[in-house]
């Protein structure tokens, strides 16, 4: 009897499991509501080397909030990135567009994404230089994250341990993995004369099961990125190292300000 007992508990942990496994997550509760911003950004090598200025422009429109990135390079390069969300109580990724093209980038790619169908549209040149695309349709949970990275974590609580970002990545074939997130300790900045702290968060692409294995074997595992967020009364985004496309080198990207009477 009392082996059925636990046999029968076993199952229901097993089940309860499962349904924690395969159920979409909750999206990320709205504690700093987004609104119009417009910032600059630089991007450069890890050693310092300037390659990129770029543009963080958001807008507002009814309920719907839409955040581009717009990165042009000296080589004549582009990133743009566009990403559309809502934000009623939770944060709800819409749409996602992402551009990459010229000399800067190993495998230019086009990627559409409409969370809703989840209809996944990917045009892309290989390494030989073939042109690929695909038209798919995924499972996609509620709390997709690409293009919110950032955006989400200025909202999770200070003392999260750690957030799991579902995430849809162009390989070129798309497929949705997993941005595991978590805190790697804190660092000290300073803004002019005064001193701030910045929370270190590391983001690991999480593959999954025997690709992600496979994918360690032959070196193909993404690298991790870094994150600086300062945590204050109002968080905020301070600097991130990682690479920006597959196969590409690590960038830092940084807030910039505006120049004036300068060459």
């Amino acid at each position: 009897m009392i082996r059925r007992v636990k046999n029968r508990f076993a199952t229901l942990a097993l089940v309860l499991v499962l349904i924690a496994r395969f159920t979409g997550a909750d999206t990320v509760p709205v504690r700093y509501t987004e609104g119009i911003v417009h910032g600059w950004l630089t991007l450069s090598t890890l050693d310092g080397k300037r390659v990129a200025d770029g543009d963080s422009l958001q807008t507002t429109k009814g309920d719907r909030v839409t955040n581009k990135v717009v990165f042009h390079f000296g080589d004549g390069s582009l990133h743009e990135e566009t990403t559309t969300f809502t934000q009623r109580g939770r944060f709800r990724l819409v749409s996602y567009r992402l551009v990459q093209k010229g000399p800067s980038f190993p495998r230019p790619v086009d990627v559409a994404l409409d969370r809703a169908s989840g209809r996944c549209v990917v045009r892309a040149t290989d390494k030989d230089g073939k042109e690929k695309s695909y038209d798919e349709v995924l499972k996609l949970p509620p709390d997709l994250g690409n293009g919110m990275v950032a955006m989400l974590l200025k909202n999770v609580r200070g003392d999260a341990a750690r957030l799991e970002v579902p995430m849809v990545l162009a390989t070129p074939k798309p497929r949705l993995v997993k941005l595991v997130i978590g805190p790697a300790g804190e660092e000290t900045f300073r803004v002019g004369g005064a001193s701030h702290k910045a929370v270190r968060y590391k983001i690991h692409i999480d593959l999954g099961g025997v690709v992600a294995i496979l994918a360690e074997l032959a070196g193909k595992q993404p690298p991790d990125t870094t994150l600086w967020m300062e945590r204050g009364e109002a968080p905020a985004f301070v600097k991130s190292e990682g690479p920006m496309a597959i196969d590409a080198a690590p960038w830092r990207i940084e807030l910039v300000g505006p120049q004036f009477g300068g060459k």
